[in-house]
């Protein structure tokens, strides 16, 4: 299986204060239908931190009920205590998932042998895809390029790394002590194109919520070589990857998907519902992608 183009970092609809499995359900078919290569359920922008337990396993589960045969699941499984880090991605395994994603571990500030073992252990206890996600603007912790390469040289099922620390080096640094068949997926929309073209081979996106079909169609053009092609799209989507963080995620991811219909602009404590002008700049940058008139 090739895990590579546009994966969005899928929402959690919720609605009075509850997961919206109906919307939900929807909102991963109509992801497919338009395009997008592959799923991440249950990561930063899945609200994970403040779904309960049963309700991440019931998302990861439904997510792969309604992708199968259509596109891949890379399900979020992280954790910064090892021990439940392991159950959810047995979880995911045992869900059907064809990857787990595993958030570098936050908040205890592991020492890179720290970040090294709490791999190693989720590794050697479940055999299934691994993709660490490195993202020290949330995490504190970084994992350095030379633990990274440690782990893949060490663990066949540590395949690849979610990437969003913004440095556009670390593709080809991470390249060349990993090797070309380490898979590198942008964390960044912003700077997904320039990762591709460092050696990067897709983006788990926060922006493909709600522009899947552009998102695909820069990923595909990245991945063939066209980036002209891909400049353009990036043109029409910058706007939008800059209004997403305009506030904390997915506050405005999630109201972008609210103007489709799709979802209700609900999050959880506490991350807050967006204020009026961070509305204004949101809808002006799907306008400006053609996303609404």
């Amino acid at each position: 299986m090739k895990f590579q183009g546009s994966i969005p970092a899928l929402i959690t609809p919720i609605k009075n204060g509850s997961f919206d499995e109906a919307a939900f359900r929807k909102f991963v078919g109509w992801q497919l239908k338009e395009g997008t290569h592959g799923l991440v359920p249950v990561g930063t922008t899945g609200e994970s931190p403040t779904l309960t337990p049963e309700e991440h396993k019931a998302v990861v589960r439904i997510c792969v009920e309604e992708a199968k045969g259509k596109g891949f699941v890379i399900a979020g499984a992280g954790s910064n205590n090892t021990a439940e880090a392991i159950e959810y991605t047995h979880h995911a395994k045992d869900a059907g998932a064809d990857a787990a994603l595993v958030v570098v571990p936050y908040y205890n500030k592991p020492t890179q042998e720290g970040i090294y073992a709490h791999y190693a252990a989720i590794a050697k206890s479940v055999a299934i895809p691994i993709f660490v996600y490195n993202v020290p603007g949330r995490t504190v912790t970084s994992i350095s390029v030379e633990t990274m390469a440690r782990l893949a040289h060490d663990f066949k099922n540590i395949v690849g790394i979610k990437d969003a620390t913004s440095d556009l080096s670390r593709p080809s640094r991470q390249r060349l002590l990993s090797g070309t068949d380490f898979i590198q997926l942008s964390g960044e929309d912003a700077s997904s194109l320039g990762f591709n073209a460092h050696g990067g081979v897709g983006a788990i996106s926060v922006t493909a919520n709600a522009a899947p079909k552009l998102c695909a169609q820069l990923q595909e053009a990245t991945l063939r070589g066209d980036f002209a092609a891909a400049l353009k799209l990036q043109d029409r989507l910058m706007p939008l990857h800059h209004a997403m963080f305009l506030e904390p995620s997915p506050g405005p991811v999630k109201y972008a998907v609210s103007l489709l219909g799709l979802c209700e602009p609900d999050v959880r404590l506490p991350i807050l519902q967006v204020t009026e002008p961070t509305k204004i700049a949101v809808k002006a940058a799907m306008v400006h992608a053609g996303l609404l008139n």
